[in-house]
């Protein structure tokens, strides 16, 4: 089964000179926690509200602060086109419980979660995730 099978395809985009409470307030329209970062029409960050509330708050910004302030810039990813499994394992080696995906053009196309893995039937792929992101740290 490939990622495109199981992932979420309509995402909400952040811009990284859209302030965090725009971000915010997006995050709680969709109930999410995360939101990609695109300028250009590239993926250039990844903004999770860990990171407004450890980056941006506890550093005493507010929600008139940029989100390319407190934003992941290192973002991995996966491809649309990858196996199930494999980004599974991906995912669990990373410590992460989402993945932004994007096609072979480096294009974003979906987001890829815990939960989808969980809802996708693949027994295998979903435990060694939930094993790999409920580790110790």
């Amino acid at each position: 089964m490939k990622i495109s099978e199981i992932m979420s395809g309509n995402v909400c985009v952040v811009a990284p000179d859209d302030r965090l409470s725009h971000a915010a307030t997006l995050m709680a329209e969709h109930d999410v926690g995360s939101l990609p970062v695109g300028e250009d029409q590239r993926l250039v960050g990844f903004l999770t509200d860990r990171d407004i509330a450890v980056r941006a708050v506890a550093r005493g910004l507010g929600g008139d602060a940029r989100v390319r302030e407190v934003m992941s810039t290192e973002v991995k990813y996966c491809f649309d086109d990858d196996d199930v499994d494999h980004v599974a394992m991906n995912m669990a080696d990373l410590e992460v419980r989402r993945l932004p995906v994007v096609n072979r053009d480096k294009r974003l196309v979906g987001i890829v979660s815990l939960g989808n893995f969980a809802q996708s039937g693949e027994r295998g792929a979903s435990q060694d995730l939930l094993e790999g992101v409920a580790a110790r740290h």
